[in-house]
This record gives C-alpha cells, sequence and structure tokens, in this order.
C-alpha cells in the first residue's frame, strides 16, 4: 500500500494534463476512473481491474476506444498497463504519484514529452524506410504490390499516423490489420455480387414463367 495524498495527487494530475496537448476529454475521463478505483483498491502499488466497470465509470461506450486510450495512457507514462487474455482474470494496473510537493514524481513524464518535443526524428522508428520495404513485407505475407502500394501511400499521406493523430508503434502489425480489413471487403464484396446473381436468376425465372403461347386456347381451364 502506498501513501497518497488524494487531493496533492489530483491537483499534479490536472497540472500535467494542461501541459499534455496528446490528451482528449476520454483519456481524462479513463484516467480518473482508474484513478478511483485505485482508491477503492486503497492505493495498492499493483491491482486488478474490470473492463465493463471501467468504461462505466468513464462513460465510454466503445471498447476499441476503451483499449486505444488505456494504452495510450501507459505508453505516455501516467500508468503502467498489465493487460490479460484470460476472460477469468482482470488486467493490471500500476498508478504513478503525482503529488505537487514531490517534484520527482513528474520527473518520467515530463521528460518522455519533452523527448518527443524535441527530437524531431523519433517518428521515423515507427515509419517504414521506403516503399520497398513494405512491398517485400506484403510479399512475405502473399499479398500483391498494387495493396503494399496502397498502404504505403495512404500512411506517407497522413505522416504514420492512426487517425492522422496517434502514432504508429508498429507499422507491420498496421499493415496485417489493413490486409485483414481488405480481405473483410474484398469477401463482402464476393458476397454482395452472388446475392445479385441469386436475385437476377429468380427475375428472370419469374419472367420466364410469365411467358405464354400466342396461340393459347382460352377456352382451356387454367
Amino acid at each position: 500500500m502506498q501513501n497518497v495524498n488524494y487531493i496533492k495527487h489530483l491537483k499534479g494530475v490536472f497540472i500535467q494534463f494542461s501541459k499534455d496537448n496528446r490528451l482528449n476529454p476520454t483519456h481524462i475521463s479513463l484516467y480518473i476512473a482508474l484513478f478511483q478505483i485505485w482508491n477503492s483498491n486503497r492505493f495498492l502499488e499493483e491491482f486488478y481491474i474490470n473492463r465493463e466497470e471501467v468504461m462505466r465509470f468513464s462513460k465510454i461506450g466503445s471498447k476499441s476506444t476503451y483499449h486505444k486510450c488505456i494504452k495510450e495512457l501507459s505508453h505516455w507514462k501516467y500508468i503502467v498497463y498489465f493487460p490479460s487474455h484470460n476472460p477469468y482474470k482482470g488486467s493490471k494496473i500500476k498508478m504513478f504519484k503525482f503529488e505537487t510537493s514531490n517534484e520527482q514524481a513528474l520527473v518520467s513524464i515530463n521528460k518522455h514529452i519533452q523527448t518527443s518535443k524535441n527530437n524531431k526524428n523519433t517518428s521515423k522508428l515507427d515509419q517504414p524506410k521506403n516503399e520497398k520495404e513494405v512491398i517485400h513485407f506484403f510479399e512475405k505475407e502473399n499479398w500483391p504490390i498494387i495493396e503494399a502500394q496502397k498502404f504505403y501511400n495512404h500512411y506517407q499521406g497522413i505522416g504514420w499516423k492512426v487517425g492522422g493523430k496517434t502514432k504508429i508503434v508498429n507499422w507491420q502489425a498496421t499493415a496485417k490489420n489493413w490486409m485483414i480489413k481488405a480481405e473483410e471487403i474484398m469477401s463482402s464484396r464476393a458476397q454482395s455480387r452472388e446475392k445479385n446473381k441469386e436475385t437476377q436468376n429468380s427475375i428472370s425465372q419469374n419472367m420466364d414463367n410469365l411467358k405464354t403461347s400466342k396461340n393459347k386456347n382460352y377456352n382451356e381451364p387454367l
């Protein structure tokens, strides 16, 4: 159990929030939810969380938004997130102290932000060297060159950031997600074409059933 001053910690972390332009309201809402659960656990050094409970506290309705924000809070050194792949065991969280009376509490995150601002070459670590490297990666995954070029041109155009905001941590993983989405699109189009074909065949069959002979004898019963 850690000795945490509730008021000093919140004051310190809100000062940090005001300096960090990467954050949006969802990040802050999620952090406050985690802080409240930490408080309920008597400020243990590490504690377990339930995703549904955290989403309810933070008013986050989307699982993808939740996972994105909690990973970013961890990457930006507000928390340490240990995800669990066991459905019967929650993920583990470690919180950092942000008390204003202790200058060392903010050293880690301040250093991280300052490094990001001063180091202009940091983003190069999270992107391929050139288009050839992307093509080679796609060929290894048995994907056509044209798809590699589309992937490279798309992310090159938005600065290798997801949604134009969040820096890509692993461009190979992003490329594999691109492939998965491309497969889903192709599958959806194939199903649509098959459905249209079945509809056309049904219409054609109905039209054939409506055809009658010009010499039909209308005295005959139907």
